[in-house]
């Protein structure tokens, strides 16, 4: 048993868990984190049926963990056991194409003007929510026609280089997001660390994994772990630190690959150290560079959303401190603990309702709060947002782009 099953013996059933869960305050179908994580755990055997098939309807946001006082991983006991649903079950098709975000993106992006004009099309989403479970309104994004790591070609790299002068190296973790359908935001983060004195570099790199995690199929997602643990451990070894914008592929790197995945090794260990969410790196590592930095007016309000990842990282809302730095720039931070999509859960037929209900008191903030646009750290949550509210949504990294005069 891993790490996180032994921690249920440390359940004395408080129910904060419970209280605090954003699902199973809309829904009967989840009865909560606690009966379904560390009491269930108690009666899961390898050689035996998982007891309670209701544990799918966890949407795997992690806030059970984070409010637990007794520190059990419930989120994480949670996942394993909707892994084991995937493994006795026939998970259907659907799972499988929502999990492969790399593989949708090798295969959109050449094709973009044409994918991107089919997925725009009411038939078209009809017949994937008809045969496939995708729900029909939740948000697709449109691939972008060069991805990233074409359009930065020079900065690819296998191997870690000597730098080239007195800039500290970094090495960027963009995540499929970025790479096939945000490259813009990609390139705004490297204007904004070489801004700050890095040299930035693109080292090689594959899906980080988790939306094959998310959804049971933990054999495909640590062939992705370990892969990009044996790609990015010589540059954590060398002490360049490994950079991304994605907080859920961060937290990936840092946490999941070694708590829920059982990947184990020096090398783990580097790469978990030395992985950095892009604001955690610029107020932790660059603090003197930021805090001498000049940015220019900008005249807007904001609301401000902390993605449930970025909180399972434990390092606050280091974006918040950065954004209120800005001069002209009200943000408005969000009351939600979540905005409901949770990755791929928003995107299947018969989980969004669920996941509507659980973002629908951030909708209303957003609508009643006289914003300009809305900020957030995760893709998911940004596109889900827009989605729901009709406004626009920018990772923090591009608003500090445009306040530095980098865009």
């Amino acid at each position: 048993m891993s790490a996180p099953g032994l921690t249920a013996d440390l359940c004395l059933k408080c129910n904060i868990c419970t209280a605090a869960c954003p699902v199973a305050a809309v829904t009967d179908l989840f009865p909560g984190p606690k009966a379904v994580g560390p009491q269930a755990q108690r009666y899961r055997h390898p050689s035996l049926p998982s007891p309670d098939i209701s544990v799918a309807w966890c949407s795997g946001c992690g806030t059970c963990s984070r409010v637990c006082p007794h520190g059990v991983a419930v989120a994480e006991i949670n996942i394993q056991a909707k892994a084991r649903l995937t493994e006795e079950g026939r998970p259907p098709v659907r799972d499988q194409f929502l999990a492969r975000p790399e593989l949708l993106g090798r295969v959109g992006t050449p094709l973009a003007p044409i994918a991107n004009l089919a997925l725009r099309l009411a038939p078209m989403r009809w017949l994937l929510e008809r045969f496939l479970g995708i729900t029909r309104h939740g948000p697709m994004p449109p691939f972008a026609a060069r991805t990233l790591r074409r359009r930065e070609r020079a900065r690819c790299v296998a191997d870690p280089p000597a730098p080239q002068d007195d800039r500290r190296l970094v090495a960027y973790f963009h995540g499929c997001s970025t790479n096939y359908y945000e490259p813009e935001l990609g390139q705004k983060a490297i204007a904004v660390l070489e801004h700050f004195g890095c040299q930035v570099i693109l080292p090689t790199q594959g899906c980080c994994g988790l939306p094959l995690q998310s959804n049971g199929f933990f054999p495909d997602a640590r062939r992705y772990a370990r892969s990009n643990v044996r790609w990015l451990a010589p540059f954590a070894e060398r002490d360049i630190p490994i950079v991304g914008t994605s907080t859920s592929c961060t937290l990936a790197l840092k946490h999941d690959y070694r708590e829920i995945l059982d990947i184990e090794g020096s090398q783990a260990d580097a790469v978990a150290s030395g992985t950095y969410d892009v604001f955690e790196f610029l107020t932790t590592q660059l603090s003197a560079q930021l805090k001498a930095a000049r940015f220019s007016h900008l005249p807007a309000r904001a609301l401000y959303h902390p993605p449930c990842q970025l909180k399972s990282h434990f390092i606050g809302t280091p974006a918040l401190r950065v954004l209120q730095q800005i001069p002209g720039l009200q943000v408005v931070l969000s009351e939600s603990e979540c905005c409901g999509i949770a990755g791929t859960y928003g995107m299947k037929q018969e989980k969004y309702a669920v996941a509507k209900a659980v973002g629908g008191s951030l909708f209303d903030q957003v609508r009643e709060a006289d914003i300009d646009f809305v900020i957030s750290d995760s893709e998911t949550c940004r596109w889900w947002l827009v989605q729901h509210t009709g406004r626009p949504a920018y990772h923090p990294v591009e608003i500090l782009s445009r306040a530095l005069g980098l865009s």
